[in-house]
């Protein structure tokens, strides 16, 4: 497709999309007066609006039913997390028994790392990529050390080559032949926050598993944003959050996936408790732990069921419309983004450049040349919610459910603006 520079053709894009409907289905922040043009789906999705409903569901439950709740409200407490797996193994590219819904993103990672990271003298390094967001950074660094290792030496960090802003495949393929049979776990995030870069999952988890290692992955920014075939990729593990593309809220539930190899293995260990028993024996109290046959096996506690609410809400909105449909817009609205940046750019005469490779998702990070971040202060005063990274990036991340090609006609000429009013 001819992309235009205009408002009517931008219009009439969205009077074509499928997806348009969606759009009034979340709530938008207003600056000055005007809903915003929402770019950082990629840190916190907007609230969809049928959330309440479901919160207040449950809301109504416990001042009803009280304890009684666990078993007799509509969609019973001790069963709750349950009806998110089977759409979320379609979102990740599971099967159903490999998902399940629990804790926080770097909580999950620490215990899985419980069953994935089991370093001896010989076999004890991870490979990470070069400034892993640090959350990452820090949970390697104190599981190295708590194995008794020098991060210094354990932790591998595949580095992009100079002058370069992505990371190459057979770089990061490169590094795990070299460090070879020392290695024991490859946990690098699957699409990059800084770059937006999404890593060829699948041949790095077969160059990975070909050393003898396990391979994970971080797919925080991966999740509702990308196609994933976590399953047939043979990946042994992975963890994300729900709060960027999955909408489901602020700080809220993580999930993980876990290879159906693994499930029912009782040479693989892992912290336990209550919660991964079995359903069949949980109540019984008794003392030994016998598990959960799928992914709930890595559960402690009871589900934070004010958590899980907002995401089962979400996750409706991906049984309605299906990953497939929401990359083909992903892929057309971010194109047209693209478009536009390169169009204001000669219009100003100004210098941007997308560091962000054609392996992408949502996001297009924007190195700004002779730009500082009066200019992100600008956009964000004008109606533009976006995300700056210093020394001078702009990440726009038009997430397909809420935001439309009118806003990125429209971040076009507040961008010209803000550019020519210095």
């Amino acid at each position: 497709m001819k992309f235009e520079n205009s408002l009517e053709f931008a219009q009439k894009l969205d009077q074509i999309d499928p997806l348009k409907k969606y759009r009034d289905e979340f709530h938008f922040p207003e600056i000055n007066g005007k809903p915003v043009i929402y770019f950082t789906g990629n840190s916190l999705g907007l609230q969809p609006k049928r959330t309440k409903a479901i919160v207040d569901e449950v809301m109504s439950d416990w001042a009803q039913l009280a304890v009684e709740g666990h078993f007799y409200a509509e969609k019973p407490w001790w069963d709750y997390h349950e009806r998110l797996a089977a759409p979320l193994a379609k979102v990740v590219g599971a099967k159903t028994a490999e998902v399940s819904v629990m804790n926080t993103l770097t909580v999950n990672l620490h215990l899985l790392m419980v069953s994935f990271y089991r370093p001896t003298q010989k076999r004890f390094k991870i490979i990470c990529e070069e400034k892993a967001f640090p959350s990452d950074q820090y949970m390697l660094a104190s599981q190295v050390k708590f194995h008794g290792f020098d991060p210094k030496d354990a932790i591998v960090e595949v580095k992009k080559r100079d002058g370069e802003h992505h990371w190459r495949t057979e770089d990061v393929i490169a590094k795990i032949n070299e460090v070879g049979d020392e290695l024991a776990l490859v946990l690098i995030g699957g699409v990059n926050y800084y770059n937006g870069q999404v890593f060829d999952m699948e041949n790095i988890t077969k160059a990975g598993k070909a050393t003898g290692a396990f391979v994970g992955w971080d797919l925080a920014h991966g999740v509702g944003n990308i196609e994933l075939k976590l399953n047939e990729w043979n990946a042994d593990f992975a963890a994300w959050c729900s709060y960027k593309y999955m909408n489901s809220g602020p700080g809220n539930a993580s999930g993980v996936y876990i290879n159906e190899k693994h499930l029912n293995n009782p040479d693989i260990p892992r912290f336990e408790g209550w919660w991964g028993t079995k359903k069949e024996t949980r109540f019984l109290m008794k003392p030994e732990f016998e598990p959960m046959e799928n992914a709930d096996a890595w559960q402690i506690s009871n589900a934070s069921i004010l958590a899980v609410a907002p995401y089962l809400a979400s996750l409706t909105m991906f049984e309605e419309v299906g990953m497939p449909a929401l990359i083909e817009k992903r892929d057309k609205i971010v194109a047209y983004l693209e478009f536009i940046l390169h169009e204001i750019d000669a219009e100003v005469d100004s210098s941007f450049e997308i560091i962000t490779p054609k392996d992408r998702g949502c996001q297009l990070s924007v190195l700004l040349h002779g730009q500082g971040k009066s200019l992100f202060d600008y956009l964000m005063k004008n109606g533009v919610i976006t995300d700056w990274r210093e020394p001078n990036v702009i990440r726009l991340a038009p997430a397909p459910f809420y935001c439309s090609y009118e806003d990125m006609y429209r971040f076009g000429q507040l961008l010209k603006k803000g550019i020519l009013s210095k």
